[in-house]
């Protein structure tokens, strides 16, 4: 069986995959694994033959630049628009990861170990394997392998502990704005009992609430953005709870019957964006009202509906509610495509522009004293790039932005092969010393350095005013583990989680590369 195993590489892989999901689905208490599994799985099946963990760099690096430009995708925009909130916490984590380097060295001296050894016990508690190529690079020894195939699980399991205790009990933050997720939007209808224009409502001119139907003298249609409200008239009001509130008392009192539920002259329905033509482009862009008589109103985007401000940048895979009379729906459905076969498609160009740059970045060296290089590799610079290119959404004609199903599928898998592949490599190293003296050792180091880093981090969260959930996805960009950012995004639907990642991956990669030196040179 290992002999077939040996031969068949891509066999291996798929089985470390496949038992891998059983374990990451296994409970351990408050925590599952997740995609976590395939690397322990992974771990146990390269000890058994060394042959199994033979020419996987390429899976390795492709699964990561995957997940990571995928990643970059998503949260570019947040990213950037969060930047100036998320300084405090960003210089924060490179003082935390200046002391845990500092404490690698004093805690590999008084357990023993060489300073080799303990820098490749910080990478792998920080699960950077940047740091490590740079650690081997200067030892010249296989040392640093070691110990950070040995610290590589501590740091991802004492992590993931951290990361469920930080989403169970959630805190309040003081400067981090509520999520767009979990929010929830209602809609009302409301009778007007004053005069009123438009922009005067609370929450209109800011696009904290929309508004859709009008029915005036017994007619019912879309309202107009400078429209002037006359008493009598109902209205129906779409936000979030509190601001529909708001808006409610200074328009007039609810009504039991709702205008939406008389779909004969004016109706609603979602349309499903897969006109690259449009993805990219703002909800006020496509001016609904002047085009088709309507209103955009909502949008679904995966597990997330938003409400339709102006300023909203439409993607690929987005279901738009809009409100407009029925003779229109054929000619909006135009223009948004609606077609779930075109949607399903990747486009293969972008994704594969995309990819090459961020790879091609990822080789640039910067020299560095004492002939060393520093490069972002295959993890950090598909992830930059990722992350300016989900910025821009568009360029002329190209669409950077990948559907939401898509963005997923693309990212799990990636996930899952470089876990595996990981794992495979490592598996040898892991056996030969994980129960030796020596290797309990490496173990103890490696659980004081992720625990006290983690413990550092959430309390730098919280003194910064960071959420919970953004401190969550901050952390796992923190120390550098795709599979702890799969965690928290499966304990949590917050966008605040892959915006932290992204916040802190990229950094905590140069940060990390250069202090390993600093430990393999004490």
């Amino acid at each position: 069986m290992l002999d077939v195993l040996a031969a068949a590489p891509l066999l291996t892989m798929m089985l470390v995959v496949a038992l891998g999901t059983l374990l990451g689905a296994v409970p351990f208490g408050p925590v599952r694994f997740g995609p976590a599994g395939a690397l322990f799985v992974g771990l146990a099946v390269g000890a058994l033959d060394p042959r199994l963990g033979e020419g996987l760099g390429l899976m390795q690096t492709l699964g990561l630049a995957l997940f990571v430009y995928t990643v970059g995708l998503a949260a570019g925009a947040g990213f950037f628009r969060d930047l100036r909130r998320q300084l405090p916490l960003m210089g924060g984590a490179v003082v935390v990861l200046a002391l845990v380097a500092l404490l690698a060295i004093v805690a590999g001296s008084l357990a023993g170990l060489s300073p080799a050894l303990a820098s490749g016990a910080f990478a792998g508690a920080q699960t950077s394997t940047p740091a490590l190529a740079a650690a081997t690079a200067l030892t010249g020894t296989d040392e640093p392998a070691v110990g950070y195939s040995l610290a590589y699980p501590v740091g991802v399991t004492v992590t993931i502990l951290v990361v469920a205790v930080v989403l169970s009990r959630p805190w309040r933050a003081r400067r981090d704005p509520d999520p767009v997720a979990g929010v929830g939007l209602v809609d009302i209808s409301v009778e007007v009992e004053r005069p009123v224009r438009m922009r005067d409502i609370p929450g209109f001119a800011d696009d904290r609430v929309r508004l859709s139907y009008l029915a005036r003298a017994g007619q019912t249609r879309v309202v107009t953005p400078d429209e002037e409200l006359r008493v009598g008239d109902r209205v129906v009001v779409v936000g979030p709870g509190p601001a529909v509130a708001a808006a409610r008392d200074h328009l007039g009192q609810r009504v039991s019957e709702h205008l939406a539920d008389d779909r004969r002259t004016v109706d609603f329905r979602r349309f499903l964006l897969s006109e690259p033509r449009v993805a990219g482009r703002t909800v006020g862009e496509l001016d609904v009202a002047g085009r088709f008589r309507g209103v955009v109103t909502r949008v679904r985007r995966g597990d997330l509906d938003l409400l339709a401000s102006d300023d909203l940048v439409l993607e690929l895979g987005d279901r738009v509610r809009v409100v407009a009379p029925r003779e229109e729906f054929d000619a909006i459905s135009a223009l948004f495509g609606d077609s779930e076969r075109k949607v399903g498609e990747v486009d293969a160009f972008s994704l594969g522009i995309g990819l090459a740059v961020g790879l091609l970045i990822g080789l640039v060296a910067i020299p560095l004293p004492g002939g060393l290089e520093f490069a972002l590799g295959s993890a950090a610079g598909p992830l930059v790039v990722g992350m300016v290119l989900g910025r821009l959404e568009r360029t002329g004609p190209i669409v950077w932005g990948l559907p939401a199903s898509a963005n997923l599928t693309l990212r799990q898998l990636g996930l899952l092969l470089f876990l595996g592949a990981t794992g495979l490599a490592s598996g040898q190293a892991f056996a030969a010393q994980a129960f030796t003296p020596l290797g309990l050792r490496v173990v103890l180091v490696a659980v004081v350095l992720s625990t006290v880093g983690a413990a550092l981090f959430v309390l730098l969260a919280r003194v910064v005013g960071t959420s919970a959930p953004r401190a969550a996805g901050a952390l796992a960009g923190f120390v550098g583990q795709p599979a702890i950012l799969a965690y928290a995004n499966g304990r949590t639907v917050d966008e605040r989680v892959e915006a932290g990642y992204a916040a802190l991956f990229a950094l905590g990669i140069i940060v990390k590369i250069l202090l390993v030196q600093v430990i393999g040179t004490a």
